[in-house]
């Protein structure tokens, strides 16, 4: 097995050529986890859903709203390597840093990673419920997250992510949903993603492409997909 992070997994490294379009070792089953820690320099699956399946994107301006939220507090305290937002949940691929800080996460008592959810979650919903004249919980309460501890997981989960809304049936194409990370790896634009690191895992950009074109093997993806927001 060929492990992700130095100190944590092993080395991070491209697809050789070799390699199938999809990853051939089956990553585990996991069990999404609610209210674990989150440790430095960990990979986790974090995904979260709409208090009683409820949307929490209601227009446009809300996605992109939710991604400044989440620049301003997540991104000083995780790697981010891949996203998608949904109508009524999200999907995310980070890595926690082993060096967290946030001067607007300073004077909480939580671990820096979970304030910075905590916060991001907190703003997002009292604008939302301000803007649309709406009260209670937008999200649920515990956010899951999932560690990532395979080679196959990480690189199938990076697929996955990208596919979610056409699993969903948001889209015909999953290609042609503008909130997921999939534009920033195929563009040369300036991006806040760990795209080189994505880029260098697969091999670059056109295989990158190529992966993602594969026909998606169900008995791959199946463990990812346990548990996820129907």
């Amino acid at each position: 097995m060929r492990l992700l992070a130095v100190g944590v997994l092993g080395a991070l490294r491209p697809l050789t050529t070799e390699e199938p379009s999809m990853a051939t070792e089956h990553p585990a089953p996991r069990n999404i986890r609610r209210g674990a820690p989150m440790l430095p320099g960990r990979y986790y699956h974090v995904l979260n859903r709409g208090n009683n399946r409820e949307n929490i994107f209601l227009e446009e301006r809300n996605y992109t709203y939710f991604l400044q939220l989440y620049a301003k507090y997540v991104l000083p305290v995780a790697d981010t390597f891949a996203y998608c937002l949904l109508r009524n949940h999200f999907h995310l691929l980070i890595r926690v840093k082993e060096v967290q800080e946030s001067d607007s996460l300073k004077e909480s008592d939580s671990s820096p990673i979970h304030a910075a959810f905590q916060s991001l979650f907190g703003t997002y919903a009292k604008a939302i419920n301000k803007g649309y004249g709406r009260t209670g919980k937008l999200f649920q309460e515990h956010f899951a997250r999932i560690e990532v501890t395979s080679d196959a997981y990480f690189t199938n989960l990076i697929f996955y992510i990208h596919f979610n809304p056409q699993k969903h049936g948001f889209v015909n194409d999953w290609r042609d949903w503008p909130w997921s990370s999939y534009s920033a790896f195929m563009s040369g634009q300036p991006t806040q993603l760990q795209r080189s690191e994505v880029l260098d895992w697969f091999g670059g950009r056109e295989r990158l492409a190529e992966f993602h074109r594969g026909a998606v093997d169900e008995r791959m993806i199946a463990p990812l997909i346990a548990g996820d927001f129907e």
